[in-house]
């Protein structure tokens, strides 16, 4: 009878004794779900609460309706600053304009573009411009240099350059020229080698009251003679590769008086020319330097 009842009570007693299942473990997986719960948990509030709070101030906002939005409209449009004459130009676009400067050089235009009227110097080379006219720069007084080099420009009208009282530099080198406009009277500095300009083209008086040039660039044309009455400021004179057949004692010096000395003139280019200079040796009594060319 003893036998039972201690076999009975062991048996009761055994789940007792065995080893507890590792609890650390799960307590940890638990402790991590537990995390990631709160996080959602916290998560999902602030969600709710910035919904909420944005629902509420939803709510609490003050929708205009169509008329109060047009009228907004309206005065929006009023408020705008007035439309200035260039803002409709692309020339700023299309070219670059810096501090009185506008580089508009191969951007493939066939016209002289609008400017801003603060404008002073004008680079448009190796363009299609084929004629320039006196509207081109029609209230542009403050223009000091014009660049054209290599364009397709045939004709130019007189008036053209007229008003330009400021202008000291102009080229027109690398074009389609046959004859010369009028030119400002303040020029330093005229360019308009390779054209096809003969000596016709080449009014009698164009350079004479060109007091302020000092270098004249004519080379590579189809003169016939050098251009008459230049001025005694030049400098530099650049006649090569034309079809200059001769030169007289007035082409650069003065025939009737002996002790007249040409003293600013510093280069005088003649080569290319069907001319022998050598047979014209009285031309040259005035100049400190003789003319670059043949003379045999």
């Amino acid at each position: 009878m003893k036998t039972v009842q201690s076999t009975l009570l062991l048996l009761l007693f055994m789940p007792l004794t065995e080893p507890a299942p590792p609890a650390q473990q799960d307590s940890g997986i638990t402790h991590e779900y537990g995390t990631d719960n709160l996080e959602e948990t916290i998560f999902s509030q602030d969600y709710e609460d910035k919904y909420l709070d944005g629902k509420n101030i939803k709510e609490n906002m003050i929708i205009p309706d169509e008329k109060s939005l047009q009228v907004q409209k309206d005065e929006a449009v009023t408020l705008l600053p007035p439309k200035k004459e260039n803002d409709e130009m692309p020339t700023c676009l299309l070219c670059v304009c810096l501090s009185g400067s506008v580089y508009c050089e191969e951007v493939d235009i066939d016209a002289v573009p609008p400017l801003p009227k603060e404008s002073a110097y004008l680079y448009a080379r190796f363009n299609k411009i084929k004629k320039l006219t006196a509207k081109d720069f029609a209230d542009m007084p403050n223009l000091r240099r014009l660049d054209f080099t290599g364009n397709l420009i045939e004709d130019i009208e007189d008036g053209t350059f007229s008003k330009l009282s400021l202008l000291e530099e102009l080229s027109l080198a690398e074009n389609q020229l046959l004859k010369l406009p009028v030119l400002p009277p303040k020029l330093t500095l005229f360019n308009a080698k390779y054209n096809k300009i003969k000596s016709r083209g080449i009014k009698a008086n164009t350079f004479k009251k060109l007091n302020n040039l000092s270098f004249l660039y004519l080379d590579h044309n189809s003169l016939e003679s050098v251009p008459p009455n230049l001025p005694e400021s030049l400098r530099i004179i650049h006649l090569q590769f034309n079809n200059i057949t001769s030169i007289t004692d007035d082409t650069f010096c003065k025939a009737n008086d002996t002790r007249y000395i040409r003293d600013r003139i510093e280069e005088i280019r003649l080569e290319g020319n069907p001319i022998i200079l050598g047979k014209h040796p009285n031309s040259f009594i005035c100049l400190k330097r003789l003319p670059i060319g043949s003379y045999f």
